[in-house]
């Protein structure tokens, strides 16, 4: 199950939320996601387990709970679907060529 953690202090790397979920189980990934032009993180990440009882476990365990000074928010974390502005470009329909 793929786990999005949020509202993550500015200190947080990986391997800190690494730790914190392998209290509920096996952790297959953990990241924190940076911003690219300034290398700083945006106060989220997510965590991969594949055992979904103990993913469940944690998200249930941790969500809302004080982590490194934050109050952190964690569920499972939902797919990017298409919705607009994503995929190819079509003109307005009032366009005219």
């Amino acid at each position: 199950m793929n786990i999005f953690v949020a509202k993550l202090s500015s200190e947080t790397q990986g391997e800190d939320l690494k730790g914190l979920f392998e209290n509920y189980g096996r952790v297959d990934s953990a990241k924190v996601i940076f911003d690219r032009e300034t290398n700083q993180s945006k106060g989220y990440g997510f965590v991969e387990m594949s055992d979904d009882r103990e993913a469940q476990e944690a998200i249930d365990s941790l969500n809302e709970t004080e982590f490194k000074g934050s109050q952190i928010v964690v569920k499972v974390a939902v797919p990017k679907a298409d919705g607009p502005g994503r995929g190819p470009r079509r003109p307005h329909p009032g366009f005219n060529r």
